[in-house]
C-alpha cells in the first residue's frame, strides 16, 4: 500500500472520491474541483486534500501543474502497456492461487460468481464492482500481498479508462464465463491451467477495450 494512507475524516472522503471515479461519475481527465467537493460533501479541505494525495500514490488521479489533481487517463498505447504488467502479474497471481487455496477461498471464489451472474441479469450498473470483487478473491488466494497491491492499482487504472465506454453486455457475459472458468481451475488446484486462463482472460478485455476505444475516436 502507499506510505502514507488517509486517517480519520480521510478515510471514508476517499472512498467516496474513488467509487465515483472508478463508475465514471467522475470522468477520466476531470480536474477534482475541491471546492466543490468540499462544499458538497460538508467538510473540510484539509481531509480532502489528504483523500485526494492518497488516490494520487494510488494512480487514480495524477497531479499536474497549474491544474491540481486530474483523474487518470490513458490512450491505446498506454492501455496495452497497462495489460502487458497486469498480464505479467496476475497471471503469476492465478497459478498461486491455485496453489495455496483454501476451501474459504473457493468460496469466496464461487460467490463473487454467483453476485456478478445476479448484477448482469437484473441489469445494474455496477460492472466494475464484480470485476474487483472477483480478482480481489482471487489475489487473496494468492497469498501475496506484494502482487496484489500492483494488480489492484493496475486494475483501478484499467476500470477508470473503461468507464468512459459502454460496455457491451455481451463483454460482461464473457467477462464472467472467465471469471468461472478460472475459479474452477483453482478450486481443482490446476495450476498451470488458471495462469493460462487468466492470460486468455485479460488478452480478451484488452482486445475488446481497444476495438471500443478506437470506435469511439472514429464516432
Amino acid at each position: 500500500m502507499p506510505d502514507t494512507l488517509p486517517r480519520g475524516l480521510a478515510v471514508p472522503i476517499a472512498e467516496t472520491l474513488r467509487e465515483r471515479i472508478l463508475s465514471g461519475q467522475i470522468a477520466p481527465g476531470t480536474r477534482i474541483n475541491e471546492v466543490a467537493i468540499a462544499r458538497e460533501l460538508d467538510i473540510s479541505r484539509g481531509p480532502l486534500r489528504e483523500a485526494i494525495r492518497y488516490l494520487v500514490s494510488e494512480g487514480l488521479l495524477v497531479h499536474r501543474p497549474n491544474k491540481g489533481a486530474v483523474v487518470f487517463e490513458a490512450d491505446q498505447d498506454e492501455v496495452t502497456a497497462l495489460f502487458e504488467l497486469r498480464s505479467a502479474l496476475e497471471t503469476a497471481a492465478a497459478r498461486l492461487a491455485a496453489e495455496r487455496r483454501t476451501r474459504k477461498d473457493i468460496t469466496a471464489l464461487r460467490r463473487a460468481c454467483e453476485r456478478a451472474r445476479t448484477t448482469l441479469a437484473t441489469g445494474r450498473k455496477q460492472v466494475h464492482r464484480s470485476d474487483l470483487d472477483f480478482h480481489g478473491a482471487l489475489l487473496e488466494a494468492a497469498r501475496s500481498p506484494r502482487i496484489a497491491e500492483q494488480v489492484r492499482r493496475v486494475q483501478q487504472q484499467i476500470i477508470v479508462v473503461r468507464s468512459r465506454h459502454q460496455v457491451s453486455p455481451a463483454y460482461t457475459a464473457a467477462s464472467g464465463a472467465d471469471h468461472e472458468e478460472l475459479a474452477d481451475a483453482i478450486a481443482d488446484g490446476k495450476a498451470d491451467h488458471a495462469a493460462e486462463l487468466m492470460e486468455r482472460h485479460l488478452q480478451r478485455v484488452l482486445r475488446q477495450m481497444i476495438t471500443t476505444m478506437a470506435g469511439t475516436a472514429d464516432a
